[in-house]
């Protein structure tokens, strides 16, 4: 892979790297009121954000981009808001710099602590998501490191906007405003200088297509926290209430089908299909969904399309949904162990050992039982903003809020000591 690094991307990646170590060193107090000015700032620059914001929208009309694509990417007077509330809850989240993880005293005498430190560099490659843009960088700051951002062509307007009027807050209040830095102006060059930026970046987070995601681990040289994308799975089983199954799907589905937690296939057990499938369908048709469904989906759901074999690996991101009927809980299983991403699965029954079963033999980064897979997202589970949801096993698994984005370090005290 060749990239074209230019003196100007180079001095900008150097920049970040001196940014993080006074960054690093920035104490709680003041890393709460840093992120409180970043937070009026982007109030205060709303209305140019919003403009900037259209700018994007614009050209994506034209590029004829899809509905999913254009949600993530609209920013309105009250998202913005939205932002700036939760760069707030971020900066009263308790710092993840500096906690002593373990200690003990060796025989000698030396003292040893290890404590949490930040990684320095956090980068983010990511595309049309405008909210990564906030999240990322509040998230970054609280736990001590500089952030370098590579949004995409389709929100550089807005990124552009965003990063102008938080950097700004970082210079009023005497920090170094190369702590935050973007390299859309590069294009792909800048994506691809991230990925092989190793020694300047820390850690490199993907965060959109699957595609996408696949490219950033596979050309990287710079450690990589991989976010799967969600071909996200609900099993109703023999047992499962009926307004359960029918109100846990409908939100699953339709609050946000855009976004990566969103289910894209149900699986029902036969012996309840006949009792669950007609309501739950006729509830997700009246939101608009388009059911795509097997043989016996379509003998109890006339409006429903025929479902692909392609379709059970698809993250539609859209009002598109797959529905199929499965023999027993053990069918189930082996249709998602082939077809998961490993994102969010879930399960509604009222059996509590199918429920147990279900929470103990599933590999995934969170896996729920009689709950809306919406759930699975860092500002639900109290994290504030998240960094992305990690579908790996290393370092970090699931939302990742401000501790995943600390490493360790050991600290030894001695007086005078040597090793026999």
């Amino acid at each position: 892979m060749s990239i074209a690094v230019t003196p100007d991307l180079a001095s900008r990646l150097h920049a970040a790297k001196r940014a993080s170590r006074s960054i690093g060193l920035l104490g709680d107090a003041a890393k709460t009121a840093l992120l409180e000015d970043i937070a009026d700032a982007l109030e205060v620059d709303a209305e140019r954000i919003v403009a900037a914001n259209a700018d994007d929208l614009a050209r994506g009309d034209a590029d004829d981009i899809s509905a999913g694509l254009r949600d993530r990417l609209m920013l309105d007077s009250s998202r913005v808001a939205a932002l700036a509330e939760a760069v707030r809850d971020v900066a009263r989240l308790p710092d993840p710099v500096g906690r002593v993880l373990d200690e003990r005293v060796l025989p000698g005498g030396v003292r040893l602590q290890k404590v949490s430190v930040p990684f320095g560099v956090v980068a983010s490659i990511y595309e049309a998501r405008p909210n990564v843009t906030v999240d990322i960088t509040a998230l970054a700051l609280r736990s001590g490191n500089a952030a370098v951002l590579r949004g995409g062509s389709a929100a550089q307007a807005t990124n552009a906007a965003l990063i102008t009027a938080m950097r700004g807050a970082l210079e009023r209040a005497g920090v170094d405003p190369d702590g935050i830095q973007t390299v859309d102006d590069f294009g792909r060059d800048g994506a691809k200088a991230l990925m092989r930026a190793r020694g300047l970046v820390d850690v490199l987070v993907p965060r959109g297509s699957a595609q996408l995601i696949e490219t950033v681990v596979t050309e990287s040289t710079v450690p990589v926290i991989e976010t799967g994308a969600g071909v996200v799975h609900i099993v109703l089983d023999d047992s499962a209430r009926l307004d359960w199954a029918r109100d846990i799907v409908v939100n699953a589905k339709v609050q946000r089908p855009s976004v990566c937690n969103a289910v894209e296939t149900v699986l029902v057990l036969r012996p309840a299909a006949e009792r669950l499938i007609p309501s739950v369908a006729r509830a997700l048709l009246a939101a608009g969904v388009t059911i795509h469904g097997d043989d016996e989906v379509r003998r109890l759901v006339p409006q429903a399309v025929a479902v692909t074999e392609g379709e059970w690996g698809t993250e539609h991101m859209s009002l598109d949904l797959s529905m199929r009927v499965v023999g027993d809980l053990d069918e189930a299983l082996e249709h998602i162990r082939r077809y998961s991403t490993m994102h969010t699965e879930a399960i509604v029954t009222e059996d509590e050992a199918n429920a147990e079963r279900f929470l103990a033999e599933v590999d995934a980064a969170v896996v729920m039982a009689n709950a809306s897979t919406r759930f699975t997202d860092g500002g639900e589970f109290g994290f504030g903003a998240e960094v992305g949801i990690s579908t790996q096993k290393l370092h970090a698994r699931g939302p990742m809020g401000l501790p995943e984005l600390t490493s360790t370090k050991w600290l030894a005290r001695g007086a005078g000591q040597t090793r026999a």
